[in-house]
């Protein structure tokens, strides 16, 4: 089952974000074809991070709630909140 992880960084939260970049990298990657997709909301500028959206495959719910906890920027507080959601692919068709 697919899942959407939506996080929305606290306010001022670039620096943490920066700092714990490489660590959410590696975690996501080694996801490996479990990630469907992920990156960044971007403020109005176009360019600021404010936080992310990463979807995934995952067992369960739990399974994917279990995931987003576990990942660098959640375990260093980054985020303002964090909703972990089923999600079904319509488009573009597979």
């Amino acid at each position: 089952m697919h899942f959407a992880i939506f996080n929305q960084d606290k306010p001022n939260g670039l620096e943490l974000r920066m700092t714990t970049r490489e660590d959410h990298l590696n975690y996501l990657r080694a996801m490996g074809a479990g990630l469907l997709v992920a990156g960044p909301i971007l403020d109005e500028d176009g360019e600021t991070p404010i936080g992310s959206i990463v979807i995934i495959e995952a067992e369960s719910l739990d399974a994917a709630k279990s995931f987003a906890k576990e990942d660098p920027y959640s375990k260093a507080g980054l985020f303002q909140s964090s909703a972990v959601m089923p999600w079904r692919r319509v488009f573009p068709e597979v």
